[in-house]
């Protein structure tokens, strides 16, 4: 039993790592993009750059509630813009839900049952596609992205 309880540990411990680190690059990227050009977006019919960390944002918050064994809400698809409208809000936002997040799985280390591993593996999945997004969006501004420069 000993050794399941180390590994559940070990594989909570790189979850969590894998976490931070896409929200670690959403949070810079984010940081550097100019608050003139938040509400881009490179065709009509797709998020702006402010949308897509709103939705980003929902979603950590929404795993976080199910991590902590709570009925996740997955009405809205992104936290409202009605109360995340400036840059400094949208980042806010962005940083607490992270934060929350992980601060999540690291209080429920050991709740860590095959269900909430693809639950994790999904939605860090599903940070990096839209960091990926995020990065043509800054791109096609003229902003290389900090992970990008060498």
């Amino acid at each position: 039993m000993a050794t399941k309880a180390i590994q559940q540990s070990t594989v909570s411990k790189k979850l969590i790592a894998r976490w931070e680190q896409i929200g670690r690059k959403l949070m810079v990227l984010a940081d550097e993009m100019p608050v003139d050009k938040f509400d881009y977006r490179p065709v009509d019919g797709v998020r702006t750059f402010a949308d897509v960390l709103r939705h980003v944002a929902f979603w950590n918050h929404y795993v976080a509630d199910v991590v902590c064994g709570k009925k996740g809400d997955d009405t809205s698809n992104e936290i409202p813009k009605s109360k995340f409208s400036t840059r400094a809000q949208v980042l806010g936002g962005l940083k607490r839900s992270i934060a929350e997040a992980c601060n999540a799985r690291e209080n429920h280390r050991s709740d860590l049952t095959p269900e909430m591993v693809e639950l994790l593996v999904t939605f860090i999945e599903h940070n990096c596609e839209h960091y990926g997004q995020l990065v043509v969006y800054a791109r096609s501004n003229g902003i290389v992205p900090p992970a990008s420069r060498g």
